[in-house]
C-alpha cells in the first residue's frame, strides 16, 4: 500500500483537565480516605442488612445468580414462542416479553390505528388465544415471566392468569414481573391511554388483587430506565425513578392498603450505561435511599418493604448502528456494571438493536456475555467486590445527595405527579440530554465510531426482517375469532366492565372473565376509553 493509499487515522483531542461523570461530580485525580463519606461504614451496613447499600440478600450470587432475563418478542406470538424455546434452551432463566406498539396502548392488530405497526417492536397480542400460543409448551409454574406493559397491564396479566389456569397452575404459584409504570410513561416515553388518576386506579386495583391472588408476583416494575434513554444523567434517573415509587406507594396508600402489604412486591428498572463507576454506585445509592424512604417516610416495618429489587437492562441509546461490533463490547462492561451494583436481574442488548430487531445469532452473543461475566470472571464469587474503594463510596454518597435534592424539590411540587404536568422533570432531563448532545458533537465527549475512530464500512450484518404479511394474518385470526365466539356474552361483559369502571370496585376480577370469554385487548380498552377518557399532554413550544 501505497503512502497515498494509506488510510488516514483520525486523531482523539488531547485529554482535558477536568472530568466529571454524567451527573456533573467532579472525579478526582485519586480518592483518598478522607473522600469517602464520614459515616460510610454505617451508611454500608452488611449485605442483606439496612441500609442494603451492599445488596439486598446476605449472600447474593454466591446463593444464586442474577436472573438472566433477554427481553424477547416481535412478529406474531408463534415466531416469539419459538425464540423464547431457543434461549431457554440456551440457559436463559426467565423470559421477558417484548408487545408491539398497538398491543402497548390498548389497540387490536385490525384496529386502524394499528396499521403498519403490528409485530413491529415485539410481539402482538390482542386476545387470550395469542397470548397462549406465546406460552405454549412453556410451563407457567416453572418460568419466571417479565412483562414491559404499563397502560393496560392489568389486561395482560389478566390473560397470563387466564392462560396458567389453561395448564393447570394456579395464580399463586406464578412468579414475575408486570412493568405497569405510568408515570414514566407521560414523562419520558409516551404509550398512555389514561389519564393519570383512572391510570393510578388500575395500578393500584392490580396491587389488591395479587397481594390476595398472585402473592408471588411483583406488581410494579418503577422504570428509571427510559428516563436515562431520554437523555437523564445517571442521579436524575435515580431522583426521577424513586419519586414516581413515592406517588405510587402514597397512591395505594391512599387507596386503602398497608405499606407493608404490598411494598414487598415492588420492584425497580433500571438503565446500565457507559460511565463504569458511576453506574455501580447508581445502583448503591438507589437502594440505600429506597430503603431511607420506605423506614423514614412511610414508616413501613418489614425490612422486605425496605429492599430496592431491580431490574437492569444494558443502555440501548448507547449503541450504534456504525461498527456494530463495537456495542459487543459496550453492552459488557454495562452488564459487568449491573453485576458489581448487584441487579436482581438482566438483560444484554445485542450488537445489531441500532438496526433492526436483534437476530438469533445476536440475542445468543448477548445471553453469552452474561453467561461469561457469571461463570468465568470471578465477580459473582463475593458481595459487593468494590465496597470500600475511596471513588465508589464517594459517588454513592454524591449520588444520593444530589437524588434526594431532586425529590426536595418534587415534593414541593407536589408530587412526581404534578412536577411531571408542570414540565419541571421532563425539562431537566432535557437539558441533560441536550449538553450532552453537544458534548458529542464537540468531539467532547468521544464515541468510538461514531465521532472518532471512524471507518468507511461497506456491509451490515445480517438482519431481522418482520414480514408485512403477518398483519394481515393476525387481522384474519381476529376476524375469525369474532365469529365463532359468543358476542351476546361478550356484549354483556363489556356492559358490566362499563358499570364497574364507572364505580369503585376492583376491574381486575373483570379483566380474567373478560379475556376467558374473548373479549380482546382493544375491546377492553374502548370500553375503558369510553368511561375514563384519554390523556392528552400539555404542550406548548
Amino acid at each position: 500500500m501505497s503512502a497515498a493509499e494509506a488510510p488516514k487515522v483520525k486523531q482523539p483531542q488531547e485529554r482535558k483537565e477536568q472530568f466529571t461523570t454524567s451527573s456533573g461530580i467532579p472525579l478526582k485525580r485519586a480518592f483518598k480516605p478522607e473522600d469517602a463519606p464520614a459515616d460510610y461504614e454505617t451508611a454500608l451496613g452488611d449485605p442483606g442488612q439496612y441500609p442494603f447499600t451492599r445488596g439486598v440478600q446476605p449472600t447474593m450470587y454466591r446463593g444464586r445468580l442474577w436472573t438472566m432475563r433477554q427481553y424477547a418478542g416481535y412478529a406474531t406470538a408463534e415466531e416469539s414462542n419459538a425464540r423464547y424455546r431457543f434461549l431457554l434452551e440456551q440457559g436463559q432463566t426467565g423470559l421477558s416479553v417484548a408487545f408491539d406498539l398497538p398491543t402497548q396502548i390498548g389497540y387490536d392488530a385490525d384496529d386502524p390505528m394499528a396499521l403498519g405497526e403490528v409485530g413491529k417492536v415485539g410481539v402482538s397480542i390482542s386476545s387470550l388465544h395469542d397470548m397462549a400460543r406465546l406460552f405454549e409448551g412453556i410451563p407457567l409454574d416453572k418460568v419466571s415471566t417479565s412483562m414491559t406493559i404499563n397502560a393496560p397491564a392489568a389486561v395482560l396479566l389478566a390473560m397470563y392468569i387466564a392462560v396458567a389456569k389453561r395448564q393447570g397452575v394456579s395464580e399463586n404459584q406464578l412468579r414475575g414481573t408486570v412493568q405497569n409504570d405510568i408515570l414514566k410513561e407521560y414523562l419520558a416515553r409516551g404509550t398512555y391511554i389514561f389519564p393519570p388518576a383512572p391510570s393510578m386506579r388500575l395500578i393500584t386495583d392490580l396491587f389488591a388483587y395479587c397481594k390476595t391472588n398472585v402473592p408471588h408476583w411483583n406488581t410494579i416494575s418503577i422504570s428509571g430506565y427510559h428516563i436515562r434513554e431520554a437523555g437523564s444523567t445517571a442521579a436524575q434517573e435515580v431522583a426521577f425513578t424513586l419519586a414516581n415509587g413515592i406517588a405510587y406507594v402514597q397512591a395505594a396508600i391512599d387507596a386503602g392498603l398497608d405499606v407493608d402489604d404490598f411494598a414487598p412486591q415492588l420492584s425497580f428498572f433500571f438503565n446500565a450505561h457507559n460511565q463504569f463507576l458511576e453506574e455501580v454506585a447508581k445502583f448503591r445509592a438507589a437502594r440505600r435511599l429506597w430503603a431511607k424512604i420506605m423506614r423514614e417516610r412511610f414508616g413501613a416495618t418489614n425490612p422486605r418493604s425496605w429492599q430496592l429489587k431491580f431490574h437492569t437492562q444494558t443502555g440501548g441509546s448507547t449503541l450504534t448502528a456504525q461498527q456494530p461490533e463495537n456495542n459487543i463490547v459496550r453492552v459488557a462492561l454495562q452488564a459487568l456494571a449491573a453485576v458489581l451494583g448487584g441487579t436482581q436481574s438482566l438483560h444484554t442488548n445485542s450488537m445489531d438493536e441500532a438496526l433492526a430487531l436483534p437476530t438469533e445469532k445476536a440475542v445468543q452473543v448477548a445471553l453469552r456475555t452474561q453467561q461469561i461475566i457469571a461463570y468465568e470472571t470471578g465477580v459473582a464469587d463475593t458481595v459487593d467486590p468494590l465496597a470500600g474503594s475511596y471513588a465508589v463510596e464517594h459517588l454513592t454518597d454524591e449520588i444520593q445527595k444530589r437524588a434526594e435534592a431532586y425529590i426536595r424539590q418534587i415534593d414541593d411540587f407536589g408530587g412526581a405527579l404534578a412536577a411531571i404536568e408542570n414540565g419541571f422533570i421532563n425539562r431537566e432531563i432535557q437539558d441533560a440530554a441536550y449538553a450532552y448532545l453537544r458534548a458529542v458533537e464537540s468531539g467532547e465527549q468521544i464515541i468510538v465510531g461514531v465521532n472518532q475512530f471512524t471507518a468507511e464500512e461497506d456491509h451490515h450484518p445480517d438482519l431481522l426482517r418482520v414480514d408485512p404479511a403477518i398483519e394481515q394474518a393476525q387481522r384474519q385470526k381476529l376476524a375469525d375469532l369474532r365469529a365463532r365466539r359468543d358476542n351476546v356474552k361478550v356484549a354483556e361483559l363489556r356492559g358490566q366492565l362499563e358499570n364497574a369502571a364507572r364505580g369503585r370496585e376492583n376491574l381486575m376480577p373483570l379483566f380474567v372473565t373478560c379475556v376467558e370469554n374473548d373479549v380482546t385487548l382493544g375491546e377492553i380498552c374502548h370500553t375503558l376509553r369510553g368511561v375514563f377518557g384519554e390523556y392528552r399532554p400539555n404542550v406548548s413550544i
